[in-house]
């Protein structure tokens, strides 16, 4: 996994300013009041934060925005970089804050003078989720994110507060590292033996092969993978951390790399597929975050790994498969392969564990990036309650949702005149009728969300707390879900 950057949290030490290297930040009031750390590096550095602070430039910047200070005089430091302070009480902009710190750092050493700071672990998180690099495909990997001193007034505190963001942050660089991969080296058994490396810290894992797929009649999922040389696989991750109590389910699409089958899609841009098995990342990142932090509670995760390959033993439009559940599937397009994979492990999962809930996560349709474009999610589900629950979730952690209409009226659009259903009603309506589908799959007493993350697992350009590539999104949210719900 890539390797996090390190962060300490030391005491904050002002005597020993002058031979710090590497950048220094610090913070000033938005009414130009400076903070002990700022006073101390300004009398060493000639005054040069006081001229910052006088500047025009500081006096209209925003709370949160940064301004430099490049080789200060009287400082072993290359960089001082003068923060206006805002409120403390705000997680998004201390995050936001820690990743314009990670971006002005790039690979110096970084001492921030937080003295008495209240908003210092997410900060770190904030440094920590921007900081992340993906370099394991590269022969010249540059330099690693430097190492970052918070000083702090209470470091034991500061640390403790932030032990809970670091387990997050681990689990959104197992998410990350996973959307990233190449469909060449994330495989099925690959992405297989990841999860089960999980058991090392406390996880149950049982990975189901193909024999076993057979046996429970997951008809839907194999008939996804059955073009491809790459084994289907159903990677089951329990962790038991809230007694006797029924567990909370996750259910991941893990398509590790899709050609759209024998509906192939166009060339031009088929090389990002290798994020459509961004569902079964985010809930693998969920379930690492659940066993660092040693959640109390009950959750399982299930993601199905397939690779949907165009060859002569490929799925075909026409055909019709039988889901576990026993409907039967008309396949008008090998390209909706997402929602027969989810159909089949949806089931299983409620027929196995009877959850108390479940949430699908999947990059299903790109008609959910029409309708929302990358900044949010969409939430569809059969429970008000959870629906709300997760987006108030969504709301707390920074991470953009947005609850999507369902209804009896769209399952026309899916009605097959051969079989039970069809796995595509066309454009109209797409990631509507893609729900629609998957709530034929979820028994009416069953709370259920399905969240299309087609938007939002992966984006072009680099965000406030990641680089280009894969985001993580969702990790933060369903953590803070579980959390809320079983152990509050």
């Amino acid at each position: 996994m890539t390797d996090m950057t390190d962060i300490r949290f030391d005491a904050m030490d002002l005597d020993t300013l002058a031979e710090v290297t590497g950048a220094i930040a610090v913070f000033v009031e938005e009414d130009g009041t400076l903070s002990a750390g700022a006073k101390a590096v300004d009398d060493l550095a000639g005054g040069s934060v006081t001229r910052v602070v006088s500047s025009k430039g500081f006096a209209s910047a925003k709370a949160g925005d940064l301004r430099s200070v490049n080789f200060p005089a009287g400082l072993a430091a290359d960089l001082v970089l003068v923060v206006k302070a805002g409120p403390q009480d705000d997680p998004a902009a201390a995050r936001k804050l820690g990743g314009k710190l990670a971006v002005a750092q790039k690979d110096s050493a970084l001492t921030v003078l937080a003295g008495d700071r209240a908003d210092l672990s997410d900060i770190a998180l904030g440094l920590v989720l921007r900081g992340y690099r993906f370099t394991d495909h590269k022969t010249d990997k540059g330099k690693d994110q430097g190492p970052v001193s918070l000083r702090s007034d209470t470091p034991e505190e500061a640390a403790k507060a932030a032990r809970t963001g670091m387990a997050v942050a681990e689990g959104i660089y197992f998410t990350r590292d996973l959307i990233n991969a190449p469909g060449n080296v994330l495989t099925t058994d690959d992405f297989a033996a990841r999860l089960a490396a999980m058991q090392d810290l406390g996880l149950e894992v049982e990975i189901l092969e193909e024999d076993e797929l057979k046996r429970l009649g997951m008809g839907a999922l194999l008939a996804v993978g059955q073009g491809s040389e790459a084994p289907s696989k159903v990677v089951v991750m329990q962790w038991n951390g809230g007694g006797d109590a029924a567990p909370f389910a996750l259910v991941g699409k893990g398509v590790t790399f899709d050609t759209g089958g024998i509906s192939i899609k166009p060339g031009a841009g088929m090389e990002d597929m290798t994020m459509d098995m961004g569902g079964a990342g985010t809930v693998a990142g969920v379930m690492r975050t659940l066993a660092l932090r040693k959640a109390k509670a009950n959750v399982v995760g299930l993601v199905g790994l397939v690779e949907n390959m165009p060859d002569g033993r490929a799925y075909k439009p026409g055909d019709v498969v039988t889901s576990m559940k026993g409907d039967t599937i008309e396949v008008i397009n090998t390209d909706a392969e997402g929602r027969l994979v989810l159909a089949d492990v949806l089931w299983y999962a409620q027929d196995r564990f009877k959850p108390t809930g479940i949430i699908d996560l999947a990059t299903l349709t790109g008609a959910m990036l029409v309708a929302l474009g990358h900044e949010r999610a969409g939430v569809f589900g059969n429970s008000d309650a959870l629906a709300e629950d997760f987006l108030a979730a969504c709301a707390a952690e920074g991470e953009g949702a947005w609850r999507m209409p369902m209804g009896s009226a769209y399952d026309k659009i899916i009605d097959s005149h051969i079989a039970d259903v069809k796995n595509s009603g066309g454009r109209m309506a797409g990631s509507i009728t893609a729900a629609q589908f998957l709530g034929r799959f979820v028994k009416d007493d069953v709370p259920w969300c399905h969240l299309d993350i087609a938007g939002t697992a992966s984006r072009s350009s680099a965000t406030d707390l990641a680089p280009k590539g894969a985001t993580g999104w969702g990790v933060l949210a369903l953590n803070r879900l579980i959390a809320d719900r079983f152990e509050s």
